[in-house]
């Protein structure tokens, strides 16, 4: 159970709290963004660690993405809260994330679950790139025009990318429960 990865995952979610405090703090928006973004890109780190050392444990399948989706949540929160990100913007990744949540909610209540996919983690890792970028530019950090226009165009491909990973996913679900 207290496997590296496993720790990983862990610290990962620790840091929620200090990353939002530094966002929505008008002295520390950059810093909080900065770890906000080191935070949500060593989500890899996790997973590759578990798959390398033979450390990958039924918790670690459920915490790893458990992680991603607070920290991100936590960090659209924050910085729509400051106003760095727009809530419509905000609410199209977490309205999908909470449809997925209960997705796995019904499977966990049947002892089942689905395997992450690999559309999934590319819309996830742009989403992770795309959210830290818009909120840099919008608080007019340097290079802001270059990080709101990248921001932007991932954001477009990823939030189309996340929706398909959903479908997918509702597929694998209605299979899943099918199957029993």
């Amino acid at each position: 159970m207290l496997t590296v990865p496993n720790l990983i995952s862990l610290l990962r979610v620790a840091t929620i709290p200090i990353f939002w405090t530094l966002i929505v703090d008008d002295d520390t928006s950059a810093w909080g963004i900065a770890l906000f973004a080191t935070v949500v890109a060593t989500d890899w780190v996790d997973g590759t660690i578990a798959r390398r050392t033979g450390q990958v444990t039924d918790l670690g399948k459920i915490l790893d993405p458990v992680a991603d989706r607070l920290a991100i949540a936590a960090g659209l929160l924050a910085l729509v809260v400051r106003g760095a990100f727009p809530l419509w913007a905000a609410v199209l990744i977490l309205a999908r994330d909470v449809a997925v949540l209960a997705a796995a909610i019904v499977l966990a209540a049947r002892g089942m679950r689905i395997d992450v996919r690999w559309i999934g983690k590319v819309a996830t890792f742009g989403l992770m790139v795309a959210i830290p970028a818009i909120a840099w530019g919008n608080l007019d950090l340097w290079p802001a025009g270059a990080a709101l226009a990248i921001g932007w165009i991932v954001y477009a491909v990823s939030s189309v990318e996340y929706y398909v990973a959903a479908g997918v996913y509702a597929v694998d679900l209605r299979r899943a429960v099918a199957a029993g």
